[in-house]
Order: structure tokens, then sequence, then C-alpha cells
């Protein structure tokens, strides 16, 4: 491990650094994220979009071990559940699983799941957990794949990365990685991962729907060096749904109510994300107007940006609109859904995104034909 990390630290001096380092990423990987750059877009056109959900752990890998629960039963529930809605809902949608039963998956198997099957999105769930001996925090966490910004981060991807102590030679099978050295996780400074926007952009709808929807304390989006998520070559997120070493978070995580609420609202931020692809999908006219090939395309189309979500309704001028009006709202689920302007032109809508992004980062532009969402 030692003389692994040392060569690292050698090539970041030089001219080559760059190229020095990424070979030591294993050649299927990079040949992966060659192959999509350059045929994604074909690829897209002729095949469904497809989602691969990861249960973490499995088998003889318990993960975290709560006091009455373990945490490779939560996540392969909560991650069923999740793929049962999805297929439920968006019949145009290809679910696939890493696991449906209590079976160990090592993770570069994980990742192969989804490589082979050119998934459009990879959802990792798990669960989170402290050391017995300290006080447990509890809330969700959504993870995108990066450097490690803090302990906490790295404190969590060692976790989650230890798993591959369970595999045979996974020195050799993971090029010298070791999940308890700080020295492994430099080559993710350096990882080049065009999926990095559209990654955080989903982690961001997911965690603020477990936030609102589920009602878990909010431990935000972050960046950490997740191997199972440095394999993959698409949009990916690792769920930490909670602490299993909390007590009260345990009983939540164990429960059918909890576990069907935190699959409702990781869905939520799937059918969200869903619906963005699909408009960058649609082919737009002269005058900036979707052209679809659907009877609703004859109706009245118009275009907003959603701004907010909450499970309150707020009056008009609300101090929480930061002074955005006009301002409407539509309910979907158990949510109220905050939208600003109308506009049928496509050119004016993303001026006005430009604008109402100054004051919230994560607005959007959605569509309504004859005054009904898009979907």
């Amino acid at each position: 491990m030692r003389s692994w990390a040392n060569s690292c630290l050698k090539v970041l001096f030089r001219k080559d650094s760059y190229m020095k380092l990424t070979s030591r990423v294993p050649i299927f990987t990079w040949g992966i994220f060659l192959l999509f750059s350059f045929t994604g877009s074909i690829i897209a056109q002729n095949r469904p979009f497809t989602v691969v959900i990861d249960p973490g752990h499995g088998g003889r890998d318990p993960g975290a071990v709560g006091a009455t629960s373990k945490e490779k039963d939560i996540v392969l529930s909560v991650g069923l559940k999740l793929g049962k809605l999805i297929k439920n809902e968006h019949p145009d949608v290809k679910v696939l699983f890493t696991r449906e039963n209590d079976r160990f998956v090592a993770l570069n198997q994980r990742a192969e799941i989804a490589n082979r099957a050119r998934a459009d999105l990879f959802i990792s769930i798990h669960c989170n957990a402290l050391d017995r001996r300290r006080a447990s925090p509890q809330g969700v966490e959504t993870f995108v794949l990066g450097l490690h910004r803090s302990k906490d981060n790295l404190d969590v991807a060692k976790a989650e990365n230890s798993v591959i102590m369970y595999e045979e030679d996974y020195s050799l099978k993971y090029e010298g990685f070791n999940p308890n050295e700080p020295e492994s996780y430099i080559i993710f400074e350096f990882m080049a991962n065009e999926f990095l926007d559209q990654s955080v952009n989903f982690a961001t709808m997911v965690q603020n729907q477990l936030v609102s929807n589920s009602k878990r304390v909010n431990r935000n989006v972050r960046q950490a060096g997740f191997l199972v998520l440095r394999e993959v070559a698409m949009p990916s997120v690792l769920i930490e749904l909670g602490y299993i070493s909390n007590r009260q978070e345990e009983n939540y995580l164990k429960s059918e109510s909890g576990q069907a609420s935190l699959a409702a609202s990781i869905y939520n931020g799937f059918r969200e994300y869903k619906r963005e692809q699909d408009k960058k999908s649609h082919v737009f006219d002269s005058s900036g107007t979707a052209v679809y090939s659907t009877d609703r395309s004859q109706g009245k189309r118009e275009y907003r940006i959603q701004f907010l979500t909450s499970s309150r309704e707020y009056s008009s001028g609300a101090a929480v609109f930061k002074g955005l009006q006009p301002v409407d709202n539509y309910y979907e689920g158990s949510t109220y859904k905050y939208t600003y302007g109308s506009t049928a032109s496509r050119e004016e809508i993303n001026r006005s995104l430009r604008e109402v992004k100054k004051k919230f980062k994560d607005a959007f532009i959605v569509e309504f034909v004859d005054g009904q969402r898009v979907k």
C-alpha cells in the first residue's frame, strides 16, 4: 500500500502527472467512460431509460449493525420498494438491481452490472453508523463521487469501502487500494467525472425529498471517495438513509412505515430527475417550442420556473419567496411546488432561470400543457 501511495505522490509533481495517475485506474473503467463519451447519444435513442438500484452490503457482510437491526436488511427493503414504485409509475423505465435478496455482491461486480446495462442512473442505498462509544447523530446524507472535504466524509467513505475486505484478493483487484489508508484517496482528486453535474442535480432532488417528505434531519449533499461510485460510468449517488447507531432513528429505519416513506422520497427525486432528462431529449423547433409525438402537444404549452417545494402552503408575498412575484403553485403527492413566471418562449424562460438561480440555486424549468404539468 505504501509503495502505491508513494508512486502517486511522486507523479503529482511531474508534467504528465495526470496521465500517469489515471493510468492506475482499471483499464475497464476508463474504456467504459470513453465508450460512453463517443456513443452515449446514439445508444440513448435506441434503448429505454435504465436505472440500477444498489442495496448495499448483503450476505456475509451485514454492513452497519444497530441494537436490533442490520443495514443490509433495511437497505434491501427500501431498494425493493423503490424499484416497485418506479416500475409501477414508469413503464418506459427499465429497473435493475445489484441484489434482490440477502447475498454478497462485490463492489466491482455492482458497477459491472450497471455498466453492462449502459444504465442512465445508479442509486446506491446505505445506512450510516458511528462507533457505539460515541453519541450518534441522526439524519440523511446524499453523496456524489469526489474528494472528501471533511473528516466526517472520509469516515463515511472508509466505512462503506471497507466492504472490499470481505472479498478475496481485494488488494490486487482494486490495485492496492486500502480503505483505511488516507493516501488511497488521492486518486479521487484526479478522477474526471463527466457526470458530476447530473449526479449533484439528482442528489439534490433526492435530499430535498428525504427532508421535506420524510421529515428527516438534513445532513446535506456531500462529496466523498466511494469505490462503487468510482467504477460506474453514469450519473450516480450514494444515499445514507440515517444512523442505525441512533436508537430513535434505528426504530424509524427498520419500521415498515419508515422504509415506505424513504422509498417514496427517493422515488419523488427520481421522478423529478427523469422529467428533466425527458425534456432534454425533446426536439425544439425554431421558435423554441418543444415538438412532441403525443396528442397533448397540440394543447397550450407554457414554461415556468420551479424554485421551492414545501409541505406548507404559503400566501402570496411570503418572505420565503425572496421577493419573487408572481408566484404560483401546484400540489403533487403531499407537497406544494412553487413556480415563478409563465411564458411560451423557451428563450425567455431560460433568461428568467438565470435570474432566479441567483436566489434559488436549485431552480429549474418545468413545462405545462393546458395547465397540467408534463410528466
